[in-house]
Parts: C-alpha cells; sequence; structure tokens
C-alpha cells in the first residue's frame, strides 16, 4: 500500500485553488504504475516522492493523466507544503531543495496555519527561454481571439507555455475555447491574460489538452514568465511583483505571486510564491 495526500495549491482555503496527489514515499513503483496512478486520480498532475539522487533532499517525479513533466509549477509547490505540513525529513531549517527533471528547485517556507495544513513557501524556478509561436494565428483561432494584445511568444521552463493577451477581463472570462483544435498543437500550454484596474494584478486562464488539461486552475509554472513577457513589453516593470488571479471562471480561485529579477539584459532569477493547504489524504491499495 502507498499513501497519498490531496493539497489545494495557490490557496489557504479547502476546495479552492488547484487540487493535486502526492505520493509522498513512491520508492518502488514503476513509471508505468506512476502514470496508471495519474490517470486514475484524473488531476492535472500527480506528484512521486523519491529519495533524492543529484544534491537534493528529494526527487519529484510528475505526471499528467497522459505523461510526464520534467518541472511544473504547482506540483512541485504542491508537493513541497504537503512534505513540509506532514514533517518529511528532507525540510530543515524552514526550507527544501527538490530534485526535478529541470535541476534542483529550492522552496524556502515562509508560514503556516496554526494546524499546519496551510502553508505558505517561495520557490526559485528554471530560468525560462523564449521565442515567438510560429502557428500564432492558428492558436488565436483555437482560442476564439480575434488578436493577441501583445506578441503571442512561448516561453519554455519544463511545459512550454505560449500567452495570448486580451484587453479585459470581460473577454478573458467570454472565452470559448475549441479544445479539439487547441489539442493539435503538441506540446503546448495555451495561457490567456488581461489587466485588471490594478497594473501589478493580473488574471489567467490556461488551457491545455496537449498536456491532459482541459482548463487549468492555477498554473505555478506559467506565472513566472508571465510576469517576464508583461516586463519585456513595458507593461510591468521588471524587478517587482505582480499577482496573477486564475481559476475564478473554475470556481477555484487561485493567487500566484511572482517576481522577475534582471542583472543587466540578462533575467537572474525567477521566484514565485503562494499557499497551500492540505485537505485530503488515504491510501492506495496497489
Amino acid at each position: 500500500m502507498y499513501g497519498y495526500v490531496i493539497a489545494d495549491v495557490f490557496t489557504d482555503t479547502a476546495l479552492e485553488g488547484n487540487p493535486l496527489a502526492v505520493v509522498p514515499d513512491a520508492a518502488g513503483l514503476s513509471s508505468e504504475c506512476m502514470q496508471r496512478i495519474a490517470r486514475e486520480m484524473n488531476l492535472s498532475e500527480t506528484t512521486f516522492v523519491l529519495p533524492p539522487a543529484a544534491g537534493g533532499d528529494v526527487r519529484v517525479r510528475i505526471f499528467t493523466p497522459v505523461g510526464e513533466l520534467p518541472f511544473a509549477g504547482h506540483p512541485t509547490f504542491g508537493t513541497a507544503a504537503v512534505l513540509a505540513a506532514t514533517g518529511h525529513p528532507g525540510v530543515r531549517d524552514g526550507g527544501l531543495r527538490m530534485e526535478t527533471g529541470m535541476g534542483v528547485v529550492p522552496f524556502r517556507f515562509t508560514g503556516c496555519s496554526p494546524d499546519r495544513r496551510a502553508l505558505t513557501a517561495r520557490m526559485l524556478q528554471p530560468i525560462p527561454v523564449w521565442e515567438p509561436y510560429a502557428r500564432a494565428r492558428e492558436l488565436e483561432a483555437a482560442l476564439g481571439v480575434e488578436a493577441s494584445t501583445l506578441p503571442v511568444e512561448v516561453y519554455r521552463n519544463g511545459p512550454r507555455h505560449a500567452f495570448v493577451g486580451l484587453a479585459s477581463v470581460a473577454e478573458l472570462s467570454a472565452l470559448r475555447v475549441d479544445l479539439r483544435a487547441l489539442a493539435a498543437h503538441e506540446d503546448l500550454a495555451a495561457n490567456c491574460f488581461a489587466p485588471t484596474d490594478d497594473p501589478m494584478v493580473w488574471r489567467a486562464r490556461m488551457f491545455s489538452p496537449a498536456y491532459g488539461v482541459a482548463e487549468d486552475a492555477g498554473t505555478g509554472s506559467a506565472a513566472g514568465p508571465l510576469a517576464l513577457h508583461l516586463g519585456r513589453h513595458g507593461l510591468v516593470p521588471l524587478g517587482q511583483a505582480i499577482t496573477v488571479r486564475q481559476g475564478v471562471e473554475m470556481g477555484r480561485p487561485s493567487t500566484i505571486r511572482a517576481q522577475v529579477s534582471m542583472l543587466g539584459d540578462r533575467v537572474e532569477r525567477v521566484e514565485i510564491a503562494g499557499s497551500a493547504v492540505v485537505v485530503a489524504d488515504g491510501r492506495l491499495h496497489i
């Protein structure tokens, strides 16, 4: 039998945010079995915690219902919170170094609720690379967007995130996405974003049938690149934190804070922060 924990990520309120399944001790599970468990859980991601192999405190593998990811924000963030909440020995001195397919990702825990079910943390993300998206017009058509407010560019920090801008939150909420057409964009998550009345607060929606996710409630791996995208195009000052609100249209609001630090023209640091809360636990009888 293998224990598992369910956490809601990028929220401190149970049954909001982005749910995640975590298997805190996955030693002995094959890759095939991990994939089958992820399909059984049927959440956007399920993670499996293993002993470290490259200088970290733990090693984590991340599976969507259809495949494995080298890195993703919500599952790594939620896994770190679960390990801190359950007293995992890898969590020491208020921090954790997590081995992923994109290298070692450090976490710093900044607070917790009295019962330790809800925790706040900060994480450094892999620095993305980016380029124009060659199929931008097709992508806009699949999303039902006439034209993006900024150039459509794709950022990779593990997953590939394309960013499409809308002029208002009303337009963002009214999207009617053709998921069949969007699925033809392989290895891609489509992120739509819009400004709010506060220039440092942005609304977002993410659609990725290619990764087995029709719509995601909170996408940590996209929040850092979104802050970079907005800063590169002059809509927010690089170096200042923005707030990304996502999942509202799904009834699962998420809040992610993201900040990009520059050293001259070079991206030096991409950091996100937020909360997660443990909502359930159980056992897999396999």
